[in-house]
């Protein structure tokens, strides 16, 4: 544990000249106001700094705006990108006043008692998340939608549609085919560098990294995996994860997007969860005589995933281009079923190792634009549903299915549930199944609803639009 006295002497020991206050809105996106170091006591820890809280994406009304961020010590990192030295912490938000009271909307405050309510239930004392959260590279974006224009560009060096480009730079081939972006040496893999000073750029700022590779997608994808940690540490990373990925890219002039489904006709980014629950240090997910090697309580919490999964998705596949990347035929996992290394299913179990440490189960709807500490926490909770109501996944239509889902016939995949269809679908699913979300007061109905709200507008906003292939179908019609 750090404490505001050894975050002040750092500080003074690194030149700090500001203090930067990190905290997330409701759809998941940081934001962050910066202080002069001298602003900051230790005395700050406690009061707080205050900030507007109408101007936050789902946060207070104009006439209730006044809010407090209380920084935590134990999240602070030199800052890798000012210009001036510059610690960065992230902060819970509180209502001011004399007792400082959590705000109900911050989504790290879900986080925190989503861990509090698994240690209250005797399940565990821990649950640990790995993300692997995958992005696009691109050296142009270009995008508008007016009254009169609608359009998208984006553009990868590497990609194979510039193997004939011309230009006034030389035209060197080694370009990549659709779909065949995973594991190419250079010079077909031009990211190779770039992953590298993000990697070292993560590790210095207290993120472990077990890999780098290209990506699927032939079009500037790539993935980094961060080691797994424990919940609400876990969300703070993802989303420094999106800050330092970012910030690299614009650095080597390139643009980064977590956007799950940019390009058409390749894969789209994704963000399978591995998760694992201890107790006393003690991995309860493995069973040697078990499927695949895993507990019956690891089923159970499977269980609760694939039955609450619709749900879940309204938060862990958060926009509308969600639902471009969930359809069939780019290794996405579509399928309400679970299985050993298959990874067309909702839910694989890693077969890469035989140890206890090792056994975890992998959910792999969610796309790294949802808010981590809402998915986390909606991942954690339905998974404790399925323990708490003994769903074993195998009783409910939910597999194990360890066949390619591809080759079967038309009569058997229609007895294979799907994830729904679009973000209204799940925005459904989560308005008809939240109660597993309300237990332990760990997510709230003003949370949800205020959630909901924001996304119905988001896909309202969508729909209302026309799409550019509109009218090469029917301009003409």
């Amino acid at each position: 544990m750090t404490t505001p006295a050894e975050i002040l002497r750092r500080a003074r020991e690194n030149g700090v000249r500001m203090v930067d206050l990190k905290f997330t809105d409701v759809p998941g996106m940081w934001q962050h106001f910066s202080v002069p170091v001298k602003a900051i006591s230790e005395d700050t820890f406690i009061e707080g700094i205050g900030f507007d809280g109408s101007s936050i994406r789902g946060f207070q009304a104009i006439n209730e705006s006044d809010m407090l961020l209380i920084p935590d010590p134990n999240s602070a990192i030199m800052d890798p990108f000012t210009a001036e030295p510059t610690i960065s912490m992230v902060c819970d938000v509180t209502q001011p006043g004399s007792a400082r009271t959590p705000y109900t909307r911050d989504p790290r405050f879900v986080a925190r008692k989503a861990e509090e309510y698994l240690q209250r239930t005797g399940i565990a004392d821990t649950a640990f998340f790995g993300p692997e959260a995958e992005f696009f590279l691109f050296d142009d974006v270009r995008y508008r939608s007016t009254q009169n224009e609608q359009m998208a560009f984006v553009d990868s060096d590497e990609a194979h549609w510039n193997s004939g480009r011309n230009g006034g730079t030389p035209n060197l081939g080694h370009r990549m085919r659709p779909k065949e972006g995973y594991f190419p040496v250079a010079p077909n893999d031009t990211l190779q560098d770039i992953r590298t000073e993000m990697v070292l750029t993560m590790e210095d700022a207290g993120i472990d990294v077990e890999a780098q590779h290209h990506e699927v997608a032939a079009g500037g994808q790539c993935e980094i995996d961060m080691r797994y940690d424990s919940l609400v540490r876990m969300a703070d990373k993802v989303l420094l994860y999106k800050y330092i990925v970012k910030n690299v890219a614009r650095r080597r002039g390139k643009s980064a997007t977590f956007m799950p489904k940019p390009i058409f006709g390749d894969n789209g980014s994704g963000m399978h969860v591995h998760m694992s629950l201890w107790r006393n240090e003690r991995p309860l997910f493995a069973d040697t005589e078990g499927y695949a090697g895993i507990s019956e309580m690891a089923r159970m919490f499977i269980g609760g995933l694939l039955t609450h999964a619709p749900a879940v998705l309204a938060l862990a596949a958060s926009g509308t281009n969600s639902y471009r990347r969930l359809v069939p035929g780019y290794e996405a996992p579509v399928n309400l079923v679970f299985s050993q290394r298959n990874r067309s299913a909702a839910v694989r179990i890693p077969m890469y190792s035989d140890s206890p440490k090792a056994k975890r189960v992998e959910f792999r709807p969610p796309d790294p634009t949802c808010n981590p500490y809402l998915t986390f926490s909606a991942l954690l909770m339905a998974g404790l549903d399925g323990i708490k109501q003994g769903i074993l996944p195998e009783e409910h239509g939910f597999g194990p299915l360890d066949r390619n889902i591809y080759e079967m016939s038309a009569c058997e995949k229609r007895e294979i549930r799907s994830v729904p269809g679009s973000l209204d679908e799940a925005l459904d699913a989560l308005e008809r199944d939240h109660g597993f979300l309300l237990e332990g007061d760990v997510f709230s109905v003003d949370l949800l609803e205020k959630y909901v709200e924001i996304k119905r507008e988001q896909a309202a906003e969508v729909r209302l639009r026309p799409a550019p292939l509109e009218f090469a179908l029917y301009y003409d019609a």
